[in-house]
């Protein structure tokens, strides 16, 4: 027992006194929130409200009504009745008892992310405009039982879907899409069973969940993304749902997405929890947000505006000239929601259509998948107009640097010969040790060609979990960069979150005609005395990447220096001497030669799982796959300091 209370102590003094009384502040709230299980409100609207957002029948074109939703690599058919616990993957479920008791990570109950994915409701909104478009009683029947099953399954903080708060205002706002394609007020007045829902179903639990948003933020040093959907949620519910809390959640909500737009975008649009997964995500949440302030005449600063451009700035440069988005920490689901393109990626283009509708870029919109549904509901019928005014103009893309934040793309595009992309990773793990989506992937990079991965990151496959898997896919070896001893970046405790995230500074960052530049360095071997530079050039004349790796130790003994090459399961190699690799992608005609420092012992690894893991990628969520890892290693030791160089050329 004195052991407990000793850790406690060093617990509450490793904490803020804002962290303190916040924590306090929660233990009250969970007492309170004990005496309220079960609770139903009896709470409706002041008014019936008038939608934020319409959409016009007339014009939306065909679109496939799918009944089936993708939860990771299994499929949920929403036809049939839905076991709101039950996890897809594993056929187990999560107990109906107090949320915040519920361990999530307990094996005994399955996985929480596929449970959580299907209580996102991501398909309603579909659902929805379906029996828009068809005036089908069946599929207006269908939503109602779907809800009214949900919160017969789930009373107010049973159950692992009363757990995350980001959770329950992701659903909050599906539901708030499907009010607004419903035009639901209006169809209560001329459907008395939907009227009937609505003031005994649907709005209860949409108070429900606006009173568990405001009660339930995290806290904001130790929160990510989930606080900005906890905001967002909270906001453009009161915007349209005027309950008597309405007034004062909304200038709450406001004043908390104007302070997170500031706090975790930096100067360029990037977001700083070191994540490309949770890219679109965050950009659909400051979206959604900024046009319902716009509708509703509450409007945010010119400062929550120009962060807003930046990021679509951002998201336009990102992509390759496919459209891939490189990968960089904890990947996400890629959405928050959705009518017809449920794929990551055709989100992140949708968002620029968006982004050329408001900013007219141009770039925007030639990256864009064009006017979609999304887009649609979001601009009415003007938008399409406004965004075909937007002048066409085929760019040629070049290098991007942005230092503040440390991402570096290096690219070279030309007309009829394709690209030659590369991402060099200089930031930093992420915003939170404690919420810990980045990866150890200091000074790592990816390289496409002509729009297909060669150099890849190796992805997440798994996030809520401290499985060896988890372990491997964040740690520094997973990633193509300098590992040392076999030891991560930074150190990691038990439950797999950051405990000294490294410092990166660089030293030189140049843009050239002939050539790209990027030199820097970061601290997080210093607990073992060494450190490590990298030097990334681009010969762009000669289609040559040159990679220069610094490494010392500052202690007697012999150190391993590892350093890793990463390639995607779809490139086949042939050796062409000792350390040299001629690499091809079926989908590109061009070759790509990796030439490694010949100081260095070079072994091809692929699947490896003893002793431990190795070469193994994930395209997404709950997805792996073997691929080849060039490992090339040498012991240091009483010279100390080693200087390796190393090149990619693609081949015309």
């Amino acid at each position: 027992m004195l052991n407990r209370y000793h850790w406690f102590y060093y617990r509450l003094r490793s904490l803020s006194t804002a962290e303190v009384g916040f924590r306090l502040r929660q233990y009250f709230q969970k007492k309170a929130d004990k005496q309220q299980v079960g609770w139903k409100p009896n709470v409706l609207p002041a008014t019936w409200p008038e939608r934020i957002f319409a959409m016009s029948s007339d014009h939306i074109p065909a679109f496939p009504f799918l009944h089936e939703q993708k939860i990771f690599e299994q499929t949920l058919d929403y036809r049939y009745p839905i076991d709101w616990h039950l996890d897809l993957s594993t056929n187990k479920r999560f107990p109906l008892t107090y949320a915040k008791e519920i361990n999530i990570q307990n094996a005994a109950f399955g996985n929480v992310e596929y449970v959580w994915e299907v209580n996102r409701f991501l398909f309603l909104p579909a659902l929805a405009l379906r029996y828009q478009l068809t005036a089908d009683p069946r599929e207006l029947s269908r939503l109602i039982t779907l809800i009214s099953s949900w919160v017969k399954a789930n009373p107010y903080l049973l159950g692992v879907n009363w757990y995350s708060n980001q959770e329950v205002n992701i659903r909050l706002i599906n539901w708030f899409i499907c009010w607004n394609i419903l035009d639901a007020s209006i169809l209560a007045k001329t459907d008395p069973v939907f009227q009937r829902f609505v003031e005994s179903v649907w709005l209860p639990i949409i108070y429900q969940h606006c009173l568990y948003s405001r009660n339930n933020l995290p806290f904001p040093s130790t929160a990510g993304h989930q606080l900005i959907a906890g905001y967002a949620g909270l906001f453009v519910a009161s915007s349209l749902w005027k309950f008597p809390e309405s007034p004062a959640w909304h200038s709450f909500a406001q004043g908390g997405l104007e302070q997170e737009m500031q706090r975790q975008q930096g100067a360029n649009g990037i977001n700083r929890e070191g994540t490309a997964g949770s890219i679109s995500f965050i950009a659909d949440l400051f979206l959604l947000t900024y046009l319902t302030g716009l509708r509703t005449g509450n409007p945010f600063s010119a400062h929550y505006i120009h962060q807003l451009e930046n990021m679509f700035s951002y998201m336009a440069q990102l992509p390759d000239e496919q459209g891939h988005v490189p990968a960089y920490g904890d990947e996400g689901s890629g959405y928050l929601w959705y009518l017809d393109n449920p794929a990551p990626a055709n989100n992140f283009r949708s968002l620029l259509s968006a982004s050329a509708i408001l900013f007219g870029d141009p770039l925007s919109k030639e990256r864009s998948q064009g006017f979609d549904l999304k887009n649609r509901l979001l601009f009415g019928d003007e938008g399409l107009p406004k965004f075909e005014a937007v002048p066409a103009r085929e760019t040629t893309l070049g290098s991007q640097f942005y230092p503040a934040e440390g991402h570096y793309i290096l690219r070279k595009q030309e007309a009829g010969t394709g690209e030659i992309y590369v991402h060099f990773n200089a930031a930093t793990l992420g915003s939170s040790a404690s919420v810990p989506h980045g990866h150890a992937d200091a000074l790592s990079f990816v390289m496409h060609v002509d729009g297909q991965p060669f150099f890849v990151d190796s992805g997440t496959y798994v996030q809520y979990s401290t499985s060896d898997w988890r372990r491997y896919f964040v740690s520094t070896r997973a990633h193509n960069t300098v590992c040392i001893d076999c030891e991560n970046q930074a150190f990691q405790d038990d439950a797999l979150r950051w405990r000294n995230p490294y410092v990166i500074t660089t030293h030189k960052a140049e843009i050239r005609d002939d050539s790209d530049e990027v030199i820097a360095s970061h601290n997080g071997y210093d607990r073992i005395g060494c450190s490590h530079q990298r030097r990334m050039a681009f010969d762009k004349r000669n289609n040559r990447l040159l990679i220069d790796d610094q490494v010392e130790s500052r202690r007697t003994g012999t150190r391993m220096v590892e350093v890793l090459f990463h390639v995607h399961p779809a490139i086949r190699f042939r050796a062409k001497g000792r350390n040299h690799f001629i690499l091809s992608h079926p989908q590109t005609k061009r070759l790509v030669v990796l030439q490694i420092d010949p100081v260095l012992q070079v072994e091809v690894v692929n699947g490896q799982q003893q002793p431990d893991l190795l070469g193994w990628y994930s395209a997404g969520l709950y997805q792996k796959q073997a691929t080849c890892v060039f490992r090339a290693y040498l012991s240091l030791g009483s010279e100390r300091r080693v200087e390796l160089q190393h090149q990619i050329t693609v081949q015309s």
